[in-house]
């Protein structure tokens, strides 16, 4: 048998715990988790391994691991375990690392994912907006804009070009290049000279055709109202993007400027995706608290992402309730906080939660490519 050295991270091991895995120690690899899970592959299962690794601090074992992905956090492997050592909760501490040690830049994956941050965070699309809204000479009552009948016109308050459109273009993009430089180091470090064999785009295709339909999340038996959840967030994020697709067509291919009236088809699909985002989030906050005996609470990184959710639907439903009753003076506030929420949501997403659809589907299409999935 090969002789094999291993050089414990003793910091690693802290990070986890703080991260939200501080039940990891309570862990004697008794292999519950595994036997208990339905979504681990028959070869070299998990989490039982990935435990083993966090315990000693194996850092490469854990960053590199397309298995802490192929985890959806069922969380049947943290109800069954006899020990409360929570896998469920310990693996979701190990992506939260995983992120931050592929994205670029990682210091903001840090900032996300720290509490102490936050308000750091916020400040800078607050910053932005408001030197917006100075610029525009809207920072009094006395200069709240109006339309030519009087009615309240967001695009008067801040102007969808250059202000909305170059902002919200650049962060798009940065985002990307984030994403793609991120993810490419990952899929690298995952390989690391691995042979690969497999059809990239027939690995690419079904996967997404098990995302489309969320089918590994039926397999979870705690928490198996997260696939409805998780589906309605999905689709509502879906829909909400070709709205807003169909909002750029509607202004720079024929020149039509907002509000639109109540009954458009666009403005119908999203209101539609903003009731289906709000039940969705709401959803999946409760199953969080309802399971949290069994399943774990979640961690702040959990919940940084619920929040900023709720901040950008309820903002979002708020400006067009108050713009169709006419209060101004409310109206652009919630407005501007509506901006800097979903700011807040994109400019970062490479750092939080949000990640997670990006990199797990990364693991995913690794997996069925190497074979590691059939």
């Amino acid at each position: 048998m090969a002789e094999q050295v291993i050089n414990p991270d003793l910091n690693f091991v802290k990070d986890i715990i703080a991260s939200g895995g501080e039940s990891l120690k309570k862990c004697y690899q008794c292999s519950t988790c595994t036997v208990v899970c339905n979504v681990t592959p028959d070869s070299k299962p998990f989490p039982r391994k990935e435990m083993m690794y966090a315990q000693w601090g194996m850092k490469d074992k854990l960053i590199n691991n397309p298995d802490v992905w192929l985890c959806h956090q069922c969380s049947d492997c943290t109800a069954q375990c006899p020990r409360g050592a929570k896998p469920g909760e310990v693996l979701g501490a190990v992506r939260k690392m995983t992120i931050e040690e592929y994205a670029t830049p990682g210091f903001l994956a840090k900032m996300v994912g720290d509490s102490k941050y936050l308000l750091l965070l916020f400040a800078l699309p607050i910053l932005i907006f408001g030197a917006y809204a100075l610029i525009q000479g809207h920072t009094s009552l006395g200069s709240i804009p109006r339309g030519s009948n009087g009615e309240i016109v967001y695009a008067l308050f801040m102007p969808v070009f250059p202000y909305i459109d170059l902002t919200f273009g650049t962060v798009a993009f940065l985002a990307a290049v984030s994403f793609f430089f991120g993810i490419r180091k990952y899929w690298s470090a995952m390989g690391g000279g691995m042979s690969m064999d497999g059809n990239i785009v027939n690995s690419v295709t079904e996967t997404v055709s098990e995302i489309l339909s969320h089918r590994r999340f039926q397999k979870c038996n705690v928490t198996k109202e997260r696939s409805t959840s998780h589906l309605l967030v999905f689709y509502a994020f879906a829909g909400l993007a070709i709205t807003t697709t169909w909002a750029i067509v509607y202004l720079y291919g024929f020149h039509r400027e907002s509000p639109y009236p109540q009954y458009d088809p666009m403005k119908i699909l999203g209101n539609v995706s903003a009731l289906a985002l709000l039940l969705g989030i709401t959803l999946v906050a409760n199953n969080r608290l309802k399971n949290a005996e069994k399943a774990g609470k979640g961690s702040y990184f959990d919940w940084l992402f619920i929040s900023v959710i709720y901040g950008i639907v309820i903002t979002g439903l708020l400006s067009e309730i108050l713009r169709l009753a006419g209060v101004a003076v409310l109206a652009y506030p919630v407005y501007f906080v509506h901006l800097v929420f979903i700011f807040f949501l994109f400019a970062y997403a490479p750092f939080s939660k949000m990640a997670h659809m990006v990199y797990r589907t990364t693991a995913m299409v690794f997996a069925r490519h190497t074979q590691r999935e059939g």
